[in-house]
């Protein structure tokens, strides 16, 4: 984030009327996504697991005279393995996301991050990854699914320390898709919330752009 706030801080002020273009708010999230995808690097460990063959494993071969619903049952039984919520299966299958991450592999790291969410049960990974899918879907264009997963994340997960920078982004997509008025309100929500977390910081420097 210390490469985010020196551009900032270099860069030439720019008066913005209400009317936002939203091109310039996609461009600062792709800034805060590459300051985020550079703190990862120095984050992962020297080995991470491929779990891209797990994702891609074809069920095994059943026997012609099981029932298809007991087969449509069994091929969702083999996309899990033992042991799913143990810590090691969940820092596995992170590992491998952030990787896909970090070599531009949106649609791979998509899969996985998805993997994780829907899959396990984890306090600090589980958050992460809906973090890093809006921010995904974000770059995608995709803003009603990128808002869906940070809806999540800060309702299921309000205490965690990306729930605040989730807010602001919600507030980003309300004001790509127009709403300026709920845009507004959800940045001074941010504010006055987390007065002294960074996403407050960059929530009050869009409501003083929008003055």
């Amino acid at each position: 984030m210390n490469i985010l706030f020196a551009l900032l801080f270099l860069a030439p002020l720019h008066i913005y009327s209400q009317e936002v273009e939203a091109s310039d708010i996609l461009f600062l999230k792709i800034q805060e996504l590459e300051g985020e995808l550079a703190s990862l690097r120095s984050e992962l460990e020297s080995q991470a697991y491929l779990i891209e063959k797990l994702l891609n494993e074809e069920p095994n071969q059943l026997d012609n005279n099981i029932p298809a619903e007991t087969e449509i049952n069994s091929k969702i039984s083999t996309f899990r393995f033992e042991g799913i919520n143990d810590s090691k299966s969940i820092d596995e299958v992170y590992d491998q996301a952030i990787f896909e991450l970090n070599d531009k592999d949106f649609q791979a790291a998509k899969k996985s991050f998805n993997y994780l969410a829907n899959n396990f049960s984890d306090d600090e990974k589980i958050p992460l990854s809906l973090f890093w899918l809006g921010e995904i879907s974000l770059l995608e264009s995709s803003l009603e699914e990128s808002e869906k997963f940070f809806q999540r994340l800060a309702s299921d997960f309000p205490d965690h320390w990306r729930t605040p920078l989730a807010h602001k982004k919600i507030g980003d997509i309300l004001m790509m898709s127009g709403a300026l008025d709920a845009a507004k309100i959800k940045y001074q929500f941010v504010v006055q919330t987390y007065p002294e977390n960074t996403a407050s910081s960059l929530a009050l420097q869009l409501l003083e752009n929008m003055e």
